[in-house]
């Protein structure tokens, strides 16, 4: 049986994912959303070496699963809450819904929750081991994160932007339950053949890097991501339907 110390890097890793999630909210009410989505990062990264760790000094337990859970919502649920929270305060709103202002913003942690769930179903749902039934909460705090740091003028160009704000605040919800297939980058073999997808998405991202940043590509990588695992899955469909 390993020690405690090796037993307890796993958890310690992912304790780390968890402050990574508090910083980026302590930086999200701050409105500094781009030191937050770097938080993000962080976390995410941490959030890939706790599973690998654990994998490799062979300490997976039960608390390491609850414990990811509960730091994933901090990171990839409560931290791009605050961000669009921080973004809905700040604002111009038309003149009929200016009175609302100090309760509006309130309806951004409606996400934080949507994401709880998505993890709850994760954790639960045996279809996930290669890929995902809905959008993975890493990917949404992404997309939040970079869409706010780098297109906040964009946000605020008109008072009506408010209503688009709250629109993809509900979609992005919806689609981190919706039962809706999306590939994984995870690789059972690394050859081309039944990896087109995941080598030609990771091509797309260099691209998308190279173009717009690395802070700023993530607000069009993820809805491209979306976009393509809806194809592929239309394709397969209809694919089925064919034969």
């Amino acid at each position: 049986m390993p020690n405690p110390i090796i037993r307890n890097i796993p958890n310690a890793i992912t304790c780390c994912n968890l402050i990574s999630g508090c910083i980026a909210t302590g930086y999200a009410f701050m409105l500094n959303a781009k030191m937050a989505l770097i938080w993000i990062i962080i976390g995410a990264a941490f959030d890939f070496f706790d599973g690998m760790s654990a994998r490799l000094l062979k300490v997976s337990s039960p608390i390491g699963k609850e414990l990811d859970s509960l730091a994933d919502d901090i990171t990839f649920g409560f931290a791009p809450s605050a961000i669009v929270f921080s973004q809905l305060s700040v604002m111009d709103y038309p003149a009929f819904l200016e009175p609302t202002r100090q309760f509006l913003p309130f309806i951004a942690f409606i996400m934080a929750a949507f994401s709880a769930l998505r993890l709850a179903k994760f954790n639960l749902d045996e279809r996930q081991t290669t890929s995902f039934i809905g959008m993975p909460t890493p990917a949404n705090a992404l997309f939040w994160g970079s869409l706010i740091a780098t297109q906040t003028q964009w946000l605020e160009s008109s008072p009506w932007m408010v209503f688009v704000l709250i629109l993809l605040l509900a979609l992005c919800c919806w689609l981190l339950v919706a039962e809706l297939p999306m590939f994984a980058l995870k690789f059972k073999q690394w050859g081309w053949k039944g990896n087109e997808i995941k080598y030609s998405f990771i091509i797309l991202c260099a691209v998308m890097i190279i173009l717009f940043g690395f802070i700023g590509s993530f607000s069009i990588i993820i809805p491209l991501y979306v976009i393509i695992s809806v194809f592929t899955q239309f394709s397969k469909a209809n694919d089925s339907n064919n034969k």
